[in-house]
């Protein structure tokens, strides 16, 4: 369970869960039917309906196909698109994999999970070198400031396994098929390293030399190049087919966290990150930026 996700009894929502349960809210809306009618095709209780809309429960493909029967959605690509959510959920739901050896709280367990499925991931970052991007000297730094310590204090989470797990997101970016990643960093995030010079320099090295993976694009966005609406936080877009298709949106600010779970809202994303990606440095550009800059530390 996320410190993010509502719960229900023994239920827990989850962020596919909650896109599929969103769909059908659409679908019975525009159908003009009630839960209780969907309740009714369902043989259930409208209790039942309520966790399938709100993302409480995963969902079996039967019982897809007899909400689609009783909104009249017919076309093939829509019942199959539905699902392949519920699918992609299911599987989420009973995912057991590296993380589960290390102490992951709130919304980075759901995260990590999501992320161990993806195929491609875009970050805009404007504060922070992206976490799978980052050396084990950043993540230290990182975690000495004041603010950092105290939580991992609270947590009673050592470092050393905070850093191990990081490093083992990482190995996504070597794996087999490996996680493709497009990352804009804002020029703040190389301008202001926590824990020295030294650790600046081998951040920089790391990310020229994770720049020559073939998965791995990382541009530069100057100072220079003005203001937008991406400078209010950082967000990834998490693809875990076809682009676009089922793309879920994580955004993070100060104290916040939240999900943007496809449709328009995670297309509205991708059209910023864009925006971002086509105004910063090109990637010849931004290599020549980080070697530059580690030349002047």
């Amino acid at each position: 369970m996320t410190a993010s996700q509502p719960m229900l009894g023994n239920s827990t929502s989850s962020v596919l869960g909650r896109r599929l349960g969103g769909e059908l809210v659409k679908l019975r809306t525009a159908a003009g039917l009630t839960q209780s009618h969907a309740a009714k095709a369902l043989t259930s209780s409208i209790t039942k309906v309520t966790k399938m809309e709100r993302g409480w429960v995963p969902m079996r493909d039967p019982d897809i196909r007899a909400l689609c029967e009783l909104y009249e959605v017919h076309d093939p690509g829509t019942v199959g698109r539905l699902q392949e959510l519920a699918r992609l959920d299911r599987e989420r739901r009973k995912a057991k994999g590296w993380w589960d050896d290390y102490a992951m709280l709130g919304t980075m367990q759901e995260y990590v999970t999501l992320e161990s499925a993806a195929t491609s991931i875009k970050a805009w970052q404007p504060a922070y070198v992206p976490g799978l991007l980052q050396t084990p000297d950043y993540v230290r730094g990182l975690r000495a400031t004041p603010a950092n310590a105290a939580s991992v204090a609270r947590r009673n989470d050592p470092d050393e396994e905070f850093i191990a797990s990081r490093l083992a997101r990482q190995r996504r970016l070597t794996d087999d098929p490996p996680l493709a990643l497009y990352a804009v960093l804002y020029e703040a995030v190389l301008r202001n390293f926590p824990g020295g010079v030294e650790t600046a320099r081998g951040q920089l090295d790391h990310l020229t030399k994770m720049a020559d993976l073939p998965n791995v694009t990382i541009q530069v966005f100057p100072f220079r190049n003005g203001t937008h609406q991406g400078l209010n936080g950082s967000f990834n877009i998490i693809s875990f087919a076809e682009p676009g298709a089922m793309d879920v949106a994580y955004s993070e600010a100060a104290f916040k966290q939240t999900w943007v779970e496809g449709g328009e809202g995670a297309a509205g994303y991708d059209d910023l990150f864009e925006l971002i990606a086509t105004r910063a440095l090109d990637e010849r550009e931004s290599l020549s930026f980080l070697h530059h800059l580690c030349k002047e530390l």
